[in-house]
């Protein structure tokens, strides 16, 4: 019985790389791992290697994300919970004056709000720093009409990798969010998943995912100081 059904899985194994390799043959470049994939997900090539691609983007992403300090973007809601801040959190469509109780991995809790998904905060800023803010800031005004979505997977989002803003920190840069609200001011911290602007004491925060375009002037080049120390030296007197 046991050679029967060793008999039986041998030939079906065999009838396997049967198909992976005819598989190979019509489609050039493909590696044996992804056509054994693709074999045993019952997806057809494009959709087998399109779902590996946005997982490749997910990973790098994750990764991405890893590789950034976040204690400082944490450590400043922290002090909104802990002195009980009142503040401005502005939504797509509406803002609202509360106080930030908890932060989660994807919500905020708030006194009289309750708790609220992240992906709906576009900005939150202290109450009097945001009423001198509002009346001279730009709008969009197609988005102000109607807001862009957010996409619930990172990869499909204009921006989620965090450290090509790390280069910018200390110089003006330009935010348009995705409610049409435009904000230039400084970089002053990037975390994992959110910045900081403004000036010390005043600053927005703004998660990545409300961001639709970000402008800022080229980064200082990194080797300024070889550059200095490459430079002719003054004689020395005598």
């Amino acid at each position: 019985m046991k050679a029967r059904i060793w008999r039986k899985l041998h030939a079906e194994e065999a009838k396997r790389f049967d198909q992976v390799y005819e598989l190979m043959n019509q489609t050039p470049g493909l590696s044996l791992g992804d056509a054994f994939g693709i074999l045993q997900s019952g997806l057809t090539v494009q959709e087998f290697m399109a779902r590996k691609e946005r997982s490749q983007r997910k990973a790098a992403i994750k990764q991405a994300r890893g590789q950034v300090d976040n204690a400082l973007v944490a450590d400043f809601l922290g002090a909104f919970i802990e002195q009980k801040t009142e503040l401005s959190v502005v939504l797509a469509e509406r803002s609202l004056l509360d106080t930030l109780l908890t932060e989660e991995a994807i919500a905020f809790t708030f006194e009289r709000t309750g708790r609220l998904e992240k992906l709906q905060v576009v900005l939150i800023a202290r109450r009097g720093d945001w009423e001198r803010l509002m009346p001279n800031l730009e709008r969009d005004a197609k988005l102000t009409q109607k807001p862009a979505q957010v996409a619930r997977q990172p990869d499909k989002r204009p921006y989620s990798d965090p450290r090509p803003f790390l280069p910018h920190i200390g110089q003006t840069v330009k935010l348009t969010l995705r409610n049409g609200i435009t904000v230039e001011a400084p970089l002053l911290r990037v975390g994992r998943f959110d910045v900081l602007l403004g000036e010390p004491g005043h600053e927005l925060f703004v998660p990545l995912h409300a961001l639709l375009r970000f402008d800022a002037p080229p980064a200082p080049p990194e080797d300024d100081a070889d550059d200095d120390a490459d430079a002719p030296k003054p004689d020395a007197a005598g």
